[in-house]
């Protein structure tokens, strides 16, 4: 079922501004929303100003800063005050058969969120659209085996977004601990209430209060 708790309410454009990132976290606050999704250079500053649930993104939006690089932008994020870490691997590893860094580096980051406190999760984002099934199939068992909590298809910045066939095979494929979040394109409440029947329990999207218009009341809790 679609709830306000199925999402996490998200501005990652690189002009938002504080004022927008204040009226974000009041719609969260206001509709019960999972997470705010930020930047990091925000996260400090929704920490210390709002009680929200912040996630943020750690190798944005193309994943092809080293590991290094990846495990420091993201323990500053946890110092800052993130909960959520959704990070993004390295697609050209991935087209390169170099699974196994794709693997050690998404079990570096699971290792640091996990021991930095209760209740923090890290999302894998595979941009689904750049893969094909295969890679795909593939990174759902590596996502399972190397600890983290979901597998997420898309950034929203490249050439597309969540759809209902990548939806049904990263379900399928992973494993039952990890969960799927859906992002990129969400917009209307009936494709978001498909994606979450297809297997999603997270969607990313900047149209939540839009979305939860269309619900009941009582989705909200």
């Amino acid at each position: 079922m679609l709830t306000s708790l199925s999402i996490d309410h998200t501005l990652l454009k690189p002009d938002a501004t504080l004022k927008q990132i204040d009226q974000l976290c009041a719609e969260a606050i206001d509709n019960k929303f999972a997470t705010v999704c930020i930047q990091p250079c925000h996260v400090k500053y929704v920490a210390d100003n709002y009680a929200v649930r912040i996630c943020t993104v750690i190798g944005f939006p193309l994943g092809t800063t080293t590991t290094q690089t990846k495990l420091f932008e993201c323990q500053q994020a946890l110092n800052d005050g993130a909960q959520d870490i959704d990070m993004v691997i390295n697609i050209g590893k991935v087209k390169d058969g170099n699974f196994e860094y794709v693997k050690n580096e998404i079990e570096q980051l699971a290792t640091l969120v996990h021991s930095s406190g209760k209740n923090k999760i890290l999302k894998v984002i595979i941009e689904a659209c750049l893969l094909n099934d295969n890679e795909k199939q593939k990174l759902c068992q590596i996502v399972g085996d190397a600890g983290a909590d979901f597998i997420k298809t898309s950034t929203g910045f490249s050439t597309g977004g969540a759809t209902l066939d990548d939806i049904k095979l990263l379900r399928q494929y992973s494993p039952k601990n990890v969960q799927v979040k859906a992002s990129g394109g969400i917009r209307d409440s009936n494709f978001a209430r498909e994606l979450i029947q297809a297997g999603a329990t997270r969607l990313g999207t900047s149209s939540g209060v839009a979305l939860m218009k269309d619900m009941p009341s009582t989705s909200n809790y």
